[in-house]
């Protein structure tokens, strides 16, 4: 491959950032188009998986990335009256999958990844469009406000509503709503201490879990209408919903201030886009397989999608074809795990938190098991790490 061609990136996100960097490191001259006046997170917190942090050693911050993050897995699922119905551990999750789940600020990761980019790569307040995909005999053209540029790759990380899917696939459908919303803060919360947990009720769920800078991350979801809005503030929605339920869920609310509260209505890609390239252009993260967050995944194929795009850029229907099956997949899971979390139906809630119990006494946590066959999941080529011979 000759090492002057040329990327880019349309997306300034964790997917957009962490193939910017990949593809930097193996020779391609990289210029990132992001639309936002800065590289500002959209959410408060991300939840990094095993299969998303060999995916980071491939480029070298995955250790990094380790020591600034809060192991997740102590804890487990409870009821909102706060009974147990199914308990985990780091330890075993670590010794499950080859490696922790951690937790920390979107806005670290996203510093870490800008960080590994040559100077003048990622161009704020950039509003990109796709011209032309290109092909084998051209380049695909991109444009950004007066400007034309051409690239034997661009890389449309544009998010759920991505203008790049919209130009590749104009008859697809695009996102459906999924039925829910959420809600997050990332705030400091005085004297709390708690395991980590997410509560399961009815039609609602709520997640707290403590980072490693002292401040905690909170989330929750109920099924609501879509566009639908609290008529005061979303504080006090959610102490309407939530403010009863166990401990350390008042306090948490107590610490939260109305601005604080970051409400999204969640959508996702129902219907599998044909391919994840078209031409020289691909696609990569919610831009072609935006998911519920029930499995925490979202960011972490993106970040999975980086990397075999670096491994497989010279080729993007090779990249295509090694994402889309996976991708599905894990998307198709995490609409099963929305459906049984936000079970609407008393009976079927009973239902649910009696067998999440039993099954998890037969074996190991539930919460473990649902990340069989993701969090195992191993980069198509060695990093330093593994060639380290640290794992």
């Amino acid at each position: 491959m000759a090492r002057s061609e040329r990327v880019i990136v349309i997306g300034g996100g964790i997917g957009g950032l962490t193939a910017a960097a990949a593809l930097h490191q193996r020779g391609w001259t990289v210029t990132v188009l992001e639309r936002a006046p800065s590289l500002e997170p959209v959410g408060a917190a991300i939840s990094l998986a095993p299969n998303a942090l060999r995916a980071l050693d491939v480029i070298g911050v995955g250790d990094e990335i380790r020591d600034l993050a809060a192991w997740q897995g102590d804890g487990g699922l409870r009821t909102p009256r706060g009974r147990w119905l199914s308990r985990a551990d780091a330890e075993a999750a670590a010794a499950r999958f080859g490696g922790p789940l951690v937790l920390l600020p979107r806005a670290t990761l996203l510093d870490r990844l800008a960080a590994l980019l040559p100077p003048g790569a990622v161009r704020t307040g950039a509003t990109a469009a796709l011209a032309d995909p290109g092909d084998r005999a051209r380049p695909a053209r991109v444009t950004a406000g007066d400007e034309e540029l051409e690239a034997e790759l661009v890389v449309g990380a544009d998010g759920i509503n991505s203008r790049v899917r919209g130009a590749l696939f104009p008859s697809h459908p695009g996102p459906a709503y999924a039925g829910f919303t959420t809600w997050r803060v990332l705030i400091p919360v005085p004297g709390a201490e708690f395991a980590s947990h997410e509560t399961w009720g009815l039609g609602r769920i709520w997640g707290t879990h403590p980072l490693k800078d002292s401040r905690v991350y909170a989330y929750a979801a109920a099924v609501a209408p879509a566009g639908e809005r609290a008529p005061d503030d979303e504080k006090a929605e959610l102490l309407r919903r939530f403010g009863d339920w166990h401990d350390p869920i008042p306090a948490v609310l107590a610490a939260a201030r109305p601005e604080d509260v970051l409400r999204h209505d969640v959508h996702h890609i129902d219907r599998p886009l044909p391919a994840h390239h078209s031409g020289r252009t691909v696609l990569l993260g919610d831009a072609a397989h935006a998911m519920p967050p029930t499995l925490g995944q979202g960011g972490n194929q993106a970040i999975e999608d980086a990397v075999v795009l670096a491994h497989h850029a010279a080729e993007p229907s090779a990249y295509s074809a090694a994402r889309l099956p996976r991708t599905t997949a894990v998307a198709r899971r995490a609409v099963r795990v929305a459906r049984l979390n936000m079970a609407g139906n008393r009976a079927a809630v009973v239902v649910r938190d009696t067998a999440v119990a039993v099954l998890s006494k037969a074996g190991p946590a539930l919460f473990l098991r649902g990340f069989d066959g993701i969090a195992d999941w191993r980069p198509p080529y060695a990093s330093g790490r593994e060639h380290a011979g640290q794992r």
